[in-house]
């Protein structure tokens, strides 16, 4: 006589912890952005500690960063350290202003629009240099 076998379970699904929230994107971005500007802290650290060493090749350095594609780096920057200290701003309120949870949200749309605005001014100015220079 046989004993009917039940039937597995079907597997649960994990789901990632990240579903696309712009609280989170805000988060991961800001965390982009931070390692960004620390590993350009660090390589201009490196290139100015040569001026040390021997002043002429700190100047040769600097000649090779005269170029078009650093200016578009430097526009890249200026994008990471503008958002960085804004959503770093919106973080400290969120924090330390008892009613900053509930408008976090609200925030993180300011900062945003701040953002763009202030990003576009900076690059039409940086894209007018870059093409000074060409």
């Amino acid at each position: 006589m046989s004993i009917p076998t039940e039937t597995a379970p079907a597997p649960v699904r994990k789901r990632s912890l990240y579903r696309g929230d712009p609280g989170m994107w805000s988060w991961v971005l800001h965390r982009i952005t931070g390692v960004s500007i620390f590993f350009f802290l660090f390589v201009h650290v490196l290139d100015t500690a040569v001026i040390r060493i021997d002043p002429d090749k700190y100047s040769e350095i600097i000649e090779t960063y005269k170029n078009p594609i650093v200016g578009l780096m430097e526009i890249g920057l200026v994008a990471c350290v503008l958002y960085h200290a804004l959503n770093g701003v919106r973080i400290i309120l969120i924090d330390f202003w008892s009613k900053g949870p509930k408008y976090q949200r609200q925030m993180l749309w300011i900062i945003l629009g701040l953002f763009v605005i202030l990003f576009g001014a900076a690059t039409v100015r940086l894209l007018q240099l870059i093409v000074e220079h060409i």
